[in-house]
């Protein structure tokens, strides 16, 4: 994070502006458990869905097929690494959540449920509406 604050300085100077280049201050939280680290590594891989769901983290996703289509295509994720398209330079380390998932195939129905599970409240509200 330091290197980022370096490079934040770096632009501000180059382009004549102050502030910061992110959102918001870096928070590192501790990871209490399993399950904790499975919804990280779910969140983190299905962030770029909010490209094409801009409500995904409000349980809209209007068409999980095609968002989980379009994530499997998406180059700058490291999630088709994890499920079997090679994708990154060789620096990406996969071993461990590989093996914390039990293999590709787990990794990937780790994340379509998150997909799947963040429709549902598409669905309920049509339901409702009925």
């Amino acid at each position: 994070m330091r290197k980022l604050g370096g490079f934040s300085s770096y632009f501000n100077k180059r382009h004549n502006r102050t502030g910061p280049l992110f959102e918001g201050r870096f928070k590192a939280v501790p990871i209490q458990s399993d399950e904790q680290l499975a919804n990280i590594f779910r969140y983190v891989h299905t962030n770029p869905v909010e490209l094409w769901e801009p409500k995904w983290k409000e349980f809209q996703v209007e068409n999980p097929r095609e968002a989980i289509k379009k994530l499997e295509s998406y180059r700058p994720s490291s999630y088709l690494d994890y499920i079997g398209k090679e994708n990154s330079p060789p620096f990406i380390t996969k071993d461990f959540f590989l093996e914390f998932f039990g293999g590709e195939k787990n990794c990937k129905l780790a994340v379509e449920d998150w997909i799947k599970f963040k429709a549902h409240g598409s669905a309920m509200e049509t339901n409702m509406l009925e």
